[in-house]
């Protein structure tokens, strides 16, 4: 059996790559309910653009506390709900929230945060940011741990 070099090569190519791709995979990060409760984020970008604070001052921020609880203000109302999480995925089930009217910046950074709230999302967690990311929109939030 007469073996040609591009043959020899990916013979030794493929189980080096698939090595690779496995070490990157476990290299993941999973991210656990611990590593979510009892902190406090504040939201300082959407889709790469810095948020603006409402007419109070008052951050858009999401707290998961104690058993998943989450709750937080998204912009011009307060919100609460269940937090789950489930394969790297976080959302917000059964989200209720106040019902006040604000100016339009307020409202359109709120109808962005329920959406990404309330729908699975991409989490991705580092040392002091939070990171949620659907189809449609990405969150970055700060470590803030205190409440407003």
């Amino acid at each position: 059996m007469k073996l040609s070099l591009k043959t020899l090569v990916a013979a030794i190519s493929v189980p080096v790559l698939l090595t690779a791709c496995v070490s990157n995979d476990e290299e993941a990060q999973v991210i656990t309910a611990q590593d979510l409760q009892h902190h406090n984020w504040e939201l300082v970008q959407i889709d790469g653009n810095d948020v603006v604070k409402d007419d109070n001052n008052r951050p858009v921020r999401l707290e998961v506390g104690e058993n998943m609880t989450a709750n937080g203000h998204a912009g011009c109302n307060n919100f609460f709900g269940q937090g789950e999480l489930k394969d790297n995925k976080f959302r917000i089930e059964k989200m209720g929230m106040t019902m006040k009217m604000c100016g339009e910046d307020a409202m359109n950074t709120e109808m962005t945060m329920s959406q990404v709230l309330t729908e699975w999302s991409d989490i991705t967690l580092k040392k002091d940011s939070l990171e949620l990311k659907n189809d449609a929109h990405t969150l970055t939030f700060t470590l803030r741990d205190w409440v407003n």
